[in-house]
């Protein structure tokens, strides 16, 4: 019995030029493919600040302002503990200033190199009720910085059961000194679309004093003596100020 080689059916031309076809498709769209991964991957944003170790940190706050001197870290109001406290206070100083011709001052600043819209420093009007205090409406003055400009900041006071304080600070994230959580979240997405993960910073001096009027020159003096006192890095982290 003879068994007949089967025969070789060759394609045809159209199933030819489908599988070309098909396979141009592909190329096209596995390369329309990279070059989106590639072009989001370029407008993703980076983290444009280092991280400040905690003692070097530390060490940009001086010891002497103007005419207070450092006196202990303990009585000032802290930012309520949470699961990414950690994260948001990775550098925070709090210090209480005494004087001798000058009331005490209580000082706080918190720094993070990194404000990505979920982790963000915390305002003051945050961490004052979560301590038991009652606050007046935030009011926005701008201060001088001592170096011949000046910083967008706001004041409150804050009542609680043992005393009554009245507080002035500011926030900066990236170029940005925002006045209201909107505005700080707004912050950080303009500095995202311009592929940058900015950096962020709360200071916040507060003293006790029987009204605002009274407290208001002397934080405002403290503030300026800061900024005429830390050195360059310092001013650029806490101020914004390059000079």
């Amino acid at each position: 019995m003879t068994v007949e080689a089967p025969i070789a059916v060759e394609p045809s031309d159209d199933a030819v030029y489908k599988n070309s076809l098909v396979n141009r498709r592909h190329l096209i769209m596995g390369g329309a493919f990279c070059l989106a991964a590639g072009m989001a991957y370029a407008r993703t944003p980076q983290v444009a600040f280092p991280v400040v170790e905690k003692e070097d940190f530390e060490k940009l706050i001086p010891e002497t302002i103007g005419s207070w001197q450092f006196r202990t870290s303990s009585g000032v109001v802290l930012p309520p503990p949470d699961a990414l406290s950690d994260r948001l206070y990775d550098n925070l100083v709090t210090r209480v200033y005494s004087a001798p011709a000058d009331p005490a001052i209580m000082f706080l600043t918190a720094y993070s190199n990194t404000q990505d819209g979920v982790l963000q420093v915390h305002r003051p009007e945050i961490c004052y009720p979560a301590g038991g205090y009652n606050l007046t409406p935030t009011r926005p003055v701008d201060i001088e910085n001592g170096l011949g400009g000046s910083i967008p900041a706001n004041v409150f006071t804050a009542t609680g059961r043992e005393r009554t304080e009245h507080v002035l600070y500011w926030t900066r994230v990236g170029n940005e000194f925002p006045l209201t959580w909107s505005q700080q979240r707004l912050a950080v997405v303009k500095a995202n679309l311009n592929g940058v993960i900015p950096d962020g910073v709360l200071v916040r001096a507060s003293m006790i004093a029987p009204t605002f009027e009274e407290a208001m020159p002397h934080l405002s003096k403290f503030a300026a003596e800061l900024n005429r006192t830390m050195n360059k890095q310092g001013r650029a982290l806490l101020s914004g100020i390059k000079a």
